[in-house]
């Protein structure tokens, strides 16, 4: 009788939040931004299972251990329409170059697929080699041109 082997990928819940976010601070160290993660526990439980949901992620656990997630969230485009938009895919270091990632990805884009939207989009560090030639095993087209710009809730709190 053959073991069958079940799959270490699944819908993250609210019990994954915790682990979630310290992978969240593991990718903001590795993107020398440690001191830009500003958002609780408290707040990322409610964004992703609170009564207004605005997030949905994958995870990739090995051994009862989260060792990577995909979080996504829906774009919409005026000259494109509605996107996948993958904020985040996290595979915690020692766990990279085993085929998690391509895990996570290939199920973004089924996701992609089955919700019927227009593409999937993402943003990549221009020094982040790794993950640029991860994407372009995928024939991903990867911008130049654009520029990122922000107002923190401060910010906001104090214009006007």
């Amino acid at each position: 009788m053959s073991e069958q082997k079940t799959s270490p990928l699944r819908i993250a819940v609210k019990e994954d939040c915790p682990r979630l976010l310290e992978l969240v601070h593991e990718l903001a160290l590795f993107e020398r931004a440690p001191e830009e993660v500003t958002i609780t526990l408290q707040e990322f439980e409610e964004a992703g299972f609170g009564s207004k949901p605005v997030w949905k992620a994958f995870v990739v656990e090995v051994d009862g251990i989260i060792v990577g997630f995909a979080m996504y969230y829906i774009r919409f485009s005026t000259w494109k329409g509605q996107r996948l938009y993958l904020e985040d895919l996290i595979i915690t270091e020692a766990y990279r170059s085993k085929g998690f990632g391509k895990l996570l990805f290939d199920r973004l884009i089924q996701e992609t697929r089955e919700l019927g939207f227009n593409g999937m989009v993402w943003q990549v560090l221009d020094w982040n080699e790794p993950a640029i030639n991860f994407y372009r095993k995928y024939e991903a087209s990867i911008e130049a041109g654009w520029l990122n710009a922000s107002l923190s809730k401060e910010q906001v709190l104090n214009l006007m």
